[in-house]
């Protein structure tokens, strides 16, 4: 361990002399306020970057403090959160920004971690860039980072290989805490890429990363075999009465679970509803699943109790629809 700390230790000048050179310029990068950075670490949970920033815009434009996203409904914040997907990350902001109101935000990393969806990445995270917390953030990046330059075979999927790494980023970290936490995160998500394609001439760290002097780049970081995705048929309808269409809330559990979706099934039940005007087909992909569909426009004269039926404004302006349904609704005019 004394040799891992030393190597770290010694990473630490070059890294962060590379990272004032080289950060990008992003809007959370900008701002200490624990509630702009919270926000932006949990809309940038599992969602690149570069999606994330025109949301983070408009969210905080919507809800620029966290009295104002306290006082918002669900239906409000999930709108705001559409298309970004995996809205239970919206609700547990609502959840917590309630808290938050009412008590202050947090100011030390366990305060911060009892946070609704706030777990031990985040937490750090928003320790390190709001209060200057030498809090570590370990998430997938910064493993494959730290595999390569110690060369260290332990896999990354085993919690006891992120505590690890998390217990040797405490000593090592400097004064410029904030600094420090976006810089591992910056090397990784720009230079030290995965899939064993790294760019390694613009690594600080390529004279003494020891995957890159063995050229073993792709063998770090050691993962866990991925399971495969189960493929699931879906069949959807959008179907148009008098100038409205056909929504359904989903259940309060499992999938996209509260979320407004066009009526849909697993079996082709398109002749319950008329004969459809268009039909198309569009795949999307979830962590562990993923949904083939075929939608068909349905101009329908019957009567669906069990359904709402809503203007294309209203839709626009209230009802939120996970991107999965984001194929058809170029229907809805």
């Amino acid at each position: 361990m004394q040799n891992e700390i030393q190597v770290l230790k010694n990473a630490v000048p070059p890294l962060l002399k590379w990272y004032a050179v080289h950060k990008r310029e992003l809007p959370w990068r900008n701002t200490r306020d624990p509630y702009k950075i919270w926000v932006s670490e949990i809309m940038l949970q599992q969602t690149r970057i570069e999606a994330v920033k025109g949301y983070y815009a408009a969210f905080l434009e919507k809800f620029p403090t966290v009295k104002a996203l306290a006082a918002a409904s669900e239906e409000e914040v999930l709108k705001a959160w559409e298309g970004l997907g995996y809205y239970s990350r919206a609700r547990n902001l609502h959840k917590a920004a309630k808290r938050i109101a009412e008590e202050g935000f947090p100011r030390d990393f366990a305060g911060v971690r009892s946070l609704p969806g706030v777990g031990d990445y985040t937490a750090g995270a928003i320790c390190s860039i709001a209060y200057g917390l030498p809090c570590p953030a370990v998430d997938g990046n910064v493993l494959r980072v730290l595999t390569r330059l110690t060369a260290d075979e332990r896999n990354i999927d085993e919690m006891s290989t992120r505590i690890a790494f998390s217990d040797l980023l405490r000593e090592v970290y400097p004064a410029e805490a904030a600094e420090f936490c976006q810089s591992l995160m910056e090397l990784g998500e720009i230079v030290c890429l995965p899939n064993g394609e790294p760019l390694c001439a613009r690594c600080p760290w390529q004279k003494m990363c020891a995957a890159h002097l063995a050229k073993r780049e792709a063998d770090f970081p050691v993962r866990s075999e991925k399971k495969a995705r189960k493929t699931q048929r879906i069949y959807v309808y959008v179907l148009k009465k008098e100038g409205k269409f056909a929504l359904r809330k989903r259940g309060k559990e499992g999938l996209l679970a509260g979320l407004w979706e066009f009526p849909n099934g697993t079996t082709d039940e398109s002749a319950l509803y008329g004969r459809p005007l268009a039909e198309k087909w569009a795949r999307h992909v979830f962590t562990h699943l993923e949904w083939d569909m075929t939608g068909y426009l349905i101009e329908t004269a019957g009567s669906f109790p069990q359904f709402t039926f809503v203007t294309p404004e209203e839709m626009q302006k209230s009802y939120a629809l996970p991107s999965a349904f984001k194929a058809f609704k170029e229907w809805v005019k």
